[in-house]
């Protein structure tokens, strides 16, 4: 027959039916945690990230007020002349209040972004972690009908080959059991 199964070995079936077991406990755990791990990235960016710099366009903003206050102060003032450094005050809080700005911009603009990347990744894992949940588990559980649908038939071909079947075998291997009764052949009553 072409489309003979050639099982030679039950042990490796069933090895391999292990290790698929195994392989689904170990990544199960390791899809849970990624899933995890996207959530919280997800979290810190719409919420630790931008209430960090939002909070620091807020500080920027009074530090260059100050310095602008200190500057107009200084002109003001006919006791003294405005300094360089205050005027350089004023630049360099310029310069920190534009970069959290444009950093709070990047990261709305990541924000937004996020779910259309990450998306389809997610979906995929979803998939992932379905099929090691559903197919992976119906796999094994074939599996271990096929092996002992396999070892029925291997303990029937024995059977067959030595000539008997196999009640006949189990009952020459226990020779106190007669055959359509379970009492013992001895001397006691």
């Amino acid at each position: 027959m072409r489309g003979q199964a050639q099982v030679r070995s039950i042990e490796a079936l069933e090895a391999f039916r292990a290790s698929l077991l195994v392989y689904v406990a170990k990544a199960r755990p390791t899809l849970e945690e990624v899933s995890a791990d996207v959530l919280r990235a997800h979290l810190w960016l719409e919420n630790d990230q931008r209430t960090h710099w939002e909070n620091e366009v807020r500080k920027r903003t009074r530090a260059l007020q100050e310095a602008q206050q200190a500057l107009f102060s200084a002109r003001l003032s006919n006791l003294r002349k405005e300094s360089a450094a205050e005027v350089m005050a004023v630049h360099r809080a310029k310069r920190a209040l534009e970069e959290a700005r444009d950093k709070l911009r990047v990261l709305k603009q990541w924000t937004r972004d996020f779910d259309s990347r990450v998306e389809p990744l997610v979906k995929q894992m979803e998939k992932l972690h379905t099929f090691l949940a559903n197919d992976l588990i119906q796999a094994a559980a074939y599996l271990a009908q096929a092996i002992e649908s396999l070892a029925a038939y291997a303990e029937l071909t024995a059977a067959r080959s030595t000539g008997g079947s196999p009640s006949d075998q189990a009952q020459e291997a226990n020779p106190l059991v007669h055959e359509g009764s379970a009492k013992p052949t001895g001397g006691s009553p």
